[in-house]
C-alpha cells in the first residue's frame, strides 16, 4: 500500500479548489455578453493549477473544469465543450511541464515562459482539434485567429497580469515552490 505524503494532499485539494474556482468565477463574467470569450475565466484556475501543482494535477483540473461546468452550469455549450476540455486539459499539463523543465536563472523569466508556452500550446491543439474533428468544415483559421487571440485579448493580458502575482503569492506563502 502507497502512502499518500502531506504534498500529495495539499496539490489535490489546490487542485480541487482550482476546479470549484474554475465553475464559479465563469458565472460572474456571463453576465457581460460573450464575457467568457473574452475574459477566459475558466483558463485562470487551470493554467494556476498547473503552475502550482505540477502537471498531473493540472491536466486533471483542465478536464474536469469545463466537464463538471457543463454539466453543474450549462456553460460552456455541449458543442464548445470537446475542444475546450481538450485545450483547458493543454493548458494545466503544459504549464506544469514547463515550470518543472525550464531553467534560466530568474524564477519570473521561467514562470512567464511556461506560462506563455501553455497558453499557446493550448490554442494551437484547441484550433487544430476544431478544424480537423470537433468542427471540420466549419472552423477556419480567421476563426481560430479571431477567437484565440482577437476576441480573447483581454483574457490574455489578465492572464499574463494575475497569474504571476499569484502564484508568487503563493510561493510567499508556502503554498509553492519555485526554482531559479
Amino acid at each position: 500500500m502507497k502512502t499518500v505524503t502531506k504534498g500529495q494532499v495539499k496539490k489535490l485539494v489546490f487542485a480541487a479548489l482550482c476546479v470549484a474556482i474554475g465553475i464559479v468565477l465563469p458565472l460572474a463574467f456571463h453576465s457581460v455578453p460573450n464575457g467568457g470569450s473574452i475574459f477566459l475565466p475558466m483558463h485562470i484556475p487551470v493554467l494556476l493549477c498547473g503552475l502550482a501543482a505540477g502537471p498531473v494535477y493540472g491536466l486533471i483540473c483542465g478536464a474536469l473544469t469545463p466537464l463538471l461546468s457543463s454539466l453543474m452550469t450549462g456553460m460552456p455549450p455541449a458543442a464548445v465543450l470537446p475542444g475546450m476540455l481538450c485545450e483547458l486539459a493543454v493548458y494545466g499539463l503544459v504549464s506544469g511541464l514547463l515550470l518543472r523543465f525550464v531553467r534560466t536563472k530568474s524564477k519570473a523569466a521561467n514562470l512567464w515562459i511556461s506560462l506563455v508556452g501553455a497558453m499557446l500550446c493550448g490554442r494551437v491543439v484547441s484550433g487544430l482539434l476544431n478544424g480537423l474533428i470537433f468542427r471540420a468544415g466549419q472552423y477556419t483559421l480567421q476563426i481560430w485567429v479571431s477567437a484565440s487571440f482577437v476576441t480573447a485579448l483581454p483574457g490574455i493580458v489578465i492572464q499574463l497580469v494575475l497569474i504571476p502575482l499569484l502564484v508568487f503569492a503563493l510561493e510567499r506563502a508556502r503554498l509553492v515552490e519555485l526554482r531559479a
